[in-house]
């Protein structure tokens, strides 16, 4: 039986989504589609526009990008009829998504760049709206997302930029379906399927189009589930489970169905779907209140500030118990607020007094993280002031019987406070949709204990102070860390978060890392934060007598009579150590500049996944006793050092600080316990999903991975038996064949290099020879980029080829500066072989390949001139300039640019990382372009002027 064609597929679409009542019109290019837009706009609005009248429309909507077009959708536009009169034009109804329009089209061609054709699009008041994309079976989905990144490069942005307002992409091979935002900015990772109430995803096109393409469900969840982001300026969309939870509360509210608890996994987004809970409800007919509760004062500022990127200044900060109070008086609609500061609102006389009025009014009540905030007598105080009012909470990790402490209020579980479960996603469910990632659990250590006779101590059987405190013990785990951190972090691409078990043994760690700082035998850069006590026994107060030298000592060191122990004096050294290498001016001296450094050191770690993050503002290690371990998110964390015990909740939540989705290279999370920590890890593993799921959770063993990898490496050979057979593939279904096989083995040794035991000599091939595959797969890489340039079509157009898996920070122009000196240096018969292992790391390193034919002309042109390999840096700078001076007078003479403007535009996008407004390019012109070139010139001029930085100036310095 043949496969079925992309063709087939999109018809037997069309006809489904017909018969579920959409209007199926024909639109072949960008003038019926206009066409179209008006009839649909005159009829949603029942009114009709004029030329002139539908013009200005138009000029409405081609403003801004996909982020503020975004808003243009759900908002109306004030138009000035051709008689004078105004009236409001809308483009979405949001409440009641049943008036909307509901069409479907295929093949609308679009003249950017190039001429794209894109496959299934839906439109809702003739605006596209939902953009779906199809390969037929067998291929990758990837490719589909590939496809549709694509578009949004050469074509979705023209002339009035109408496929810029679509807020949901769908891509599927008829097998497998999945959704996501319209956000350029993530990776395949951040798509998703979509599923059942009970989790189970629904894959097949025709299932998928049922369940989620309906007009009713479609227009409800663009009107209330695509979420626009203020901090990032991006679109985000509700997964499946998210989606379902916001449902049960807002049913159980509407119904007042009593309360709930929603159970989602650390990791898998909680927090836009307790934000999107409560922005329906604070607008639900009589419910005077919602308020988000959470239990420490950092969490408030960081919950407060998520809550606001999803809707600017949608939640007011209480500072203090004072300014909840008035918040409580005022019309504020969502409140976020701490534990402590709710207890003192409805527990101290000077407050209860202005919040007596609420006691019977409608409140809604939403604890982010209540296993940790609802199991002291504040639950009991709350439920007993207010009477009118519907808790619900959200966990990743509910409290059982198992798990549950003794308090004052005895021993409760989640189900005893909040009653049943509304929706469940656990870390199985979440791991199996690809939401949040696997771990890497290594358990290492042996130690040697000093006495009569030298005993091996497994870390299975560390269990005693004498052991895990002593000083030997942690510089040991301090030189293990140095030696594989790098390995770990992708060469410190990523951060990690050292867990460990007192204040003393942090300090003493922090002085350890300190010392191999200073002695330039590390390069990491560390920093802590804990709480100290106010009045903490000071040490040297213990009764006894001073040394015989104590008089001399503090005539010599009088200072010395006032230093302490105290952990805060310590904290402000460690502090002093962070400005000094931030530049900042944290301290313990008071709250507020205590509470500032801990919202740094959160900001530095959660914003390293920006785009053209400042490596000056890295940071490697974190160490802490208990902060940072729960309820904080940063997908640059990939690896926690633990020497704590940690068990049930606590030990799922601290693991899980490295578990979120970013991209190909972060394939799991690394953890390294210095503690007997097997037992409890399965022990958790079992509590929060089954007692079968450790396989799911857990990285397989390093030999078996070994194992996947001679697999792979087995079915490479059978496509291309040596490095010079891949030059002989006959077609391009060949060479895709190639660049999945080796792509495949570049996934697995991703994960196996971040094993502390892996060496090649543990795999079936040398590293030379990946290396050599490696090189001939990026060159089909830049074929296939080439062939984007040209107007081609090509099967290798859309395949992601995961350049992050070969990323290298440390290969750069100034280290091949220093292999040129060894060239230089090298005998007459060593020459050759060191320049082709030159040539090949060029040619193996993908930003340095822009650079490589330069690179090779200087080696055989210039580099035999040079006297002295010193001066081969000189020399090398002086050969650079001069290339750079002639490519850039191409590119002027090329595209008639001023000189003098062009240089300045390049200038102001290296020293700004923003890319230049077309109107600044066009300044450097002679003549302005048509408006019907404008952006295609624009474009490639813009292109251009990137190529020629990634050439000259990226990566040119160490």
């Amino acid at each position: 039986m043949s496969t079925q064609s992309e063709a087939k597929l999109e018809q037997e679409l069309i006809s489904q989504l017909a018969d579920q009542g959409y209007e199926n019109i024909p639109i072949n290019d960008e003038v019926s589609l206009l066409s179209n837009l008006k009839g649909q706009l005159e009829k949603f609005n029942n009114t009709s526009f004029s030329d002139k009248e539908f013009a200005a429309i138009l000029n409405h909507l081609a403003k801004g990008n996909v982020f503020q077009k975004s808003k243009t959708l759900r908002d109306y536009y004030q138009l000035t009829k051709d008689n004078g009169d105004g009236t409001y034009v809308r483009f979405f109804n949001g409440e009641d998504t049943a008036k909307n329009l509901y069409q479907v089209t295929n093949q609308v061609t679009v003249q950017g760049v190039y001429k794209n054709r894109y496959d299934v699009t839906l439109l809702i008041n003739g605006i596209p709206l939902v953009q779906v994309e199809l390969k037929r079976r067998g291929l990758e989905l990837k490719e589909a997302f590939n496809q549709i990144n694509r578009y949004q490069r050469h074509s979705f942005w023209v002339n009035t930029g109408l496929f810029q307002y679509v807020q949901i992409f769908v891509i599927s091979n008829g097998v497998n379906t999945k959704y996501y935002a319209n956000n350029r900015r993530q990776s395949f990772k951040q798509t998703f399927y979509w599923a059942d109430t009970l989790n189970r995803n629904i894959t097949g096109l025709k299932d998928f189009t049922s369940s989620f393409l309906t007009t009713t469900h479609l227009g409800r969840m663009i009107a209330n589930y695509v979420v626009a982001n203020e901090t990032h300026k991006i679109l985000m969309v509700l997964r499946p489970y998210q989606y379902y939870a916001t449902e049960a509360i807002i049913d159980s509210v509407t119904k007042n169905r009593g309360d709930g608890y929603i159970w989602h996994t650390t990791g898998s987004g909680k927090t836009l779907t307790s934000f999107k809970a409560s922005q329906i409800i604070m607008d639900m007919a009589g419910v005077r209140k919602v308020v988000f509760v959470v239990d420490r004062k950092d969490l408030d500022y960081q919950t407060m500030k998520e809550f606001n990127s999803f809707k600017k200044d949608s939640v007011d900060v209480t500072n203090n118990t004072r300014s909840l109070v008035k918040q409580f008086a005022d019309d504020t609609k969502l409140i976020v607020t701490t534990i402590q500061k709710l207890n003192n609102a409805i527990t101290k006389a000077r407050y209860t007094k202005s919040m007596n009025h609420l006691k019977d009014a409608k409140m809604v009540f939403i604890f982010d993280e209540c296993h940790r905030s609802q199991f002291g007598a504040t639950h009991q105080k709350i439920t007993g002031f207010f009477t009118n009012l519907q808790l619900f909470g959200f966990t990743g990790t509910p409290i059982f019987a198992d798990n549950a402490q003794k308090n004052e209020m005895g021993k409760r579980t989640t189900k005893d406070l909040f009653g049943r479960c509304l929706h469940k996603y656990v870390i199985t469910d979440a791991i199996r949709d690809q939401n949040v990632l696997r771990f890497s659990v290594e358990y290492l250590g042996r130690y040697k204990k000093t006495g009569n006779t030298e005993i091996d101590i497994d870390v299975e059987a560390i269990d005693t102070g004498e052991v895990l405190d002593a000083p030997e013990r942690l510089e040991k785990i301090v030189d293990y860390i140095i030696q594989r951190h790098d390995q770990k972090t992708h060469s410190r691409a990523y951060s990690a978060i050292f867990a460990v078990s007192s204040i003393a043994n942090l300090i003493t760690y922090y002085d350890l890392f300190k010392k191999q700082i200073e002695n330039n035998k590390s390069e990491l850069r560390i920093a802590t934060i804990f709480t100290y006590g106010g009045n903490e026994e000071d040490a040297d107060a213990d009764g006894s007598l001073p040394a015989d030298d104590y008089a001399i000592h503090i005539a010599a060191e009088p200072e010395a009579l006032y230093k302490s122990s105290h952990s805060r004096d310590k904290l402000e050294e460690f502090i002093g150590d962070y400005n000094t290498m931030y530049n900042t001016s944290f301290s313990t001296r008071d709250s507020q500049q205590f509470e500032n450094y801990f919202k740094d050191i959160s900001k530095r770690l959660k914003e390293r996944e920006k785009e053209g993050y400042p490596e000056k503002d890295r940071l490697d290690i974190l160490l802490v006793v208990g902060m940072f371990l729960t309820g904080f998110d940063a997908k640059k964390v990939n690896t926690l050092y633990v020497d704590k015990s940690l068990k049930h909740h606590g030990l799922i939540q601290a693991f899980s600080r490295t578990n979120r989705i970013l991209n190909e290279q972060k394939s799991h999370g690394n953890i390294l316990c210095f503690r007997n920590l097997k037992k409890a890890t399965d022990e958790a593993i079992a509590l929060f999903s089954n007692k079968e799921a450790k396989e799911e959770i857990l990285l397989p063993p390093y030999e078996d991975i070994v194992r996947k990898f001679c697999e792979a490496f087995g079915k490479l050979l059978v496509i291309v038996p040596t490095v010079k057979s891949v030059d002989d593939l006959k077609s391009e279904e060949d060479e895709l064949a190639f660049i999945q096989a080796f792509r495949e083995l570049m996934r697995i040794r991703n994960i196996l290099t971040s094993f502390t035991d892996f060496t090649w000599s543990d795999l079936p091939m040398t590293e030379q020879a990946f290396e050599d595959y490696k090189s001939k797969y990026l060159d089909l890489y830049d074929k296939a980029k080439g062939d984007h340039q040209k107007e081609k079509e090509s099967i290798l157009n859309d395949v992601d080829f995961e350049l992050e898996l070969i990323h290298r920070d440390e290969i750069n122009v100034a280290y091949i500066l220093k292999l040129l000196a060894k060239l230089k240096q090298a005998q007459a018969k060593d020459w050759s072989k060191q320049r082709k292992a030159i040539v090949d790391l060029l040619a193996g390193e993908v930003e340095l390949r822009s650079k490589r034919e330069l690179i090779e002309k200087f080696i055989d042109e210039h580099l035999p001139k040079v006297d002295d390999a010193d001066d081969i840096p000189d020399e090398f700078e002086k050969f650079w300039q001069e290339e750079k001076v002639l490519a850039l007078g191409k590119i002027c003479e090329e595209e008639n640019l001023d000189r003098k403007q062009f240089q300045a535009l390049i200038d102001s996008y290296i020293y700004s990382e923003q890319e230049p407004l077309r109107d600044d390019i066009f300044k450097c012109l002679d003549n302005r372009p048509s408006v019907l070139q404008a952006k295609i010139i624009g474009k490639r001029i813009l292109e251009k002027m990137k190529e020629f930085v990634q050439v000259f100036v990226e990566q040119m310095v160490a």
